[in-house]
């Protein structure tokens, strides 16, 4: 792989995108190097930042003639690595890529991948309409990056996840052709899949110029309530008692005692009266077009939480107290990141396993001497596993703490459940592949890599294990 460019072929790419979209200074290619992953920064040998989809052709095009690795960039949020130049090479960022359009004859959003997901959504909302999908990062990350990561949010209980919501991707391959995956339709079952295949498929079998979103009509009401459990076991418990009542709320959030105590130390503007013995707390919505129904769920969650111990129950009256319990639900990763380096695993389960699961990372973090912090959508049984660092010595954070991540793993896929539910694989988590799949999936996985990308200049080292032959 080329990872050192030469001045021949750097003025090539500058004849690609313009002198003032190519850059090879230091401070910028190390600005393009990282994202959320722990303390990573990997920079790419020069950043491009092509304007037109015939743009991102011709890079790609050059790049894979010359077998240099090309790493397409969005807005940096991702907690995998994905976007990490790990071998150098092109960091093609993708930010003039930003444009909307709504049409609200067909209820769909055609969207450019630097799009900021919050505005997006914001813009759905301006006409009447609803896009579900809100990572934590919806402030920052980008349409791209969440179809690349198949990413959530809280909202994902109920409405599904981004791929739930992908009904067409204009796609530059790597060899530069440029193609349609699917159609803009709700219902295609012509040939394969290509549009499915690539969401989630993290910037490996192509780069993503244009999406075709589906939009759903917005609801008028929604009831949120901050439910106290004085056992964190038991918290995780009431999730699926929830379900099995019948009941299937818009959002359904996990947070244990650090991760609120972290968040309220770290935003401003809230604040809550917490009594020492509580370990954790449920967020619960539920959304629809009639407040009596609402109310009516409602009642029926407060007679399932009844039979755990817990404290009196927050019911958000107002817009301002919503909005500051979410705030502070979306703001506990920057906050455990505010009070040191940090791994997120990713796990998910069927939800009746959640206190399995929970028992099973607190007790691995006593095997091997860490500190974590759990908190996530519950309601999905996916549950976001923060490794504190600490004080925690080098040696035991690069040689123990990566044991207890496996054994964490195992117990997930014992479970029935699986190693990412929204964060993707990426470089940090493709060594524990081999916990999910057997070696005929991962050879299958290659195979698929290998016709997209034959010359592996796509993204290369994330996803599939290093030791896959």
């Amino acid at each position: 792989m080329e990872t050192t460019l030469t001045p021949h072929l750097l003025n090539e790419l500058a004849a690609i995108v313009g002198l003032n979209y190519i850059f090879t200074d230091e401070p910028t290619r190390k600005d393009y190097g990282h994202d959320e992953t722990e303390d990573y920064n990997f920079p790419p040998s020069v950043v491009l930042k092509p304007g037109t989809t015939q743009e991102v052709s011709d890079i790609l095009k050059f790049a894979n003639a010359n077998k240099i690795p090309v790493v397409a960039i969005g807005g940096q949020t991702g907690l995998s690595g994905g976007a990490l130049s790990i071998y150098g090479g092109i960091g093609l960022s993708m930010e003039r890529f930003n444009k909307i359009e709504i049409d609200e004859k067909n209820l769909q959003g055609i969207v450019e991948p630097a799009v900021i997901t919050q505005i997006f959504r914001e813009a759905a909302a301006a006409k009447g309409l609803f896009y579900p999908p809100d990572p934590s990062s919806q402030g920052s990350c980008t349409i791209g990056g969440n179809v690349a990561e198949n990413a959530g949010g809280a909202r994902a209980l109920k409405y599904g996840v981004t791929k739930d919501y992908v009904l067409n991707l204009e796609v530059v391959l790597a060899n530069g052709e440029i193609i349609w995956t699917g159609a803009n339709t709700l219902k295609n079952s012509t040939g394969y899949n290509l549009t499915q295949l690539m969401v989630g498929s993290e910037g490996t079998l192509g780069v993503i110029t244009k999406i075709v979103m589906k939009l759903l009509p917005a609801n008028s009401h929604n009831i949120l309530m901050l439910v106290p459990f004085f056992k964190a076991g038991e918290a995780c418990e009431a999730v699926a008692q929830i379900f099995r009542a019948g009941i299937v709320p818009s959002a359904l959030e996990f947070m244990e005692r650090d991760a609120i105590d972290w968040t309220l130390r770290f935003v401003d503007g809230v604040s809550l009266d917490i009594k020492e013995a509580v370990e954790a707390h449920l967020l619960i919505e539920v959304d629809g077009n009639y407040p009596d129904m609402l109310f009516a769920e409602a009642e029926k969650i407060m007679g399932v939480l009844e039979q755990f111990e817990i404290d009196e129950i927050l019911f958000a009256d107002t817009e301002d107290q919503k909005n500051a319990l979410w705030k502070m639900r979306r703001a506990v990763g920057e906050a455990v990141k505010s009070n040191s380096v940090y791994k997120e695993e990713d796990t998910v389960v069927p939800r009746y396993e959640l206190p399995v699961l929970l028992a099973g990372i607190k007790a691995a973090g006593k095997k091997y001497g860490f500190h974590s912090v759990c908190y996530g959508h519950a309601g999905d049984g996916n549950l976001h596993v923060n490794i504190i660092k600490g004080d925690m010595t080098d040696e035991n954070w690069n040689t123990e703490v990566p044991k207890g991540i496996r054994e964490i793993f195992e117990l997930t896929v014992s479970l029935k459940g699986t190693l990412s539910g929204e964060h993707g694989i990426g470089y940090v988590q493709k060594n524990y592949m081999d916990i999910a799949f057997n070696e005929t999936q991962l050879q299958l996985m290659k195979s698929i890599k290998n016709v997209f990308d034959p010359n592996n200049i796509l993204n290369p080292g994330k996803i599939l294990p290093d030791n896959l032959v």
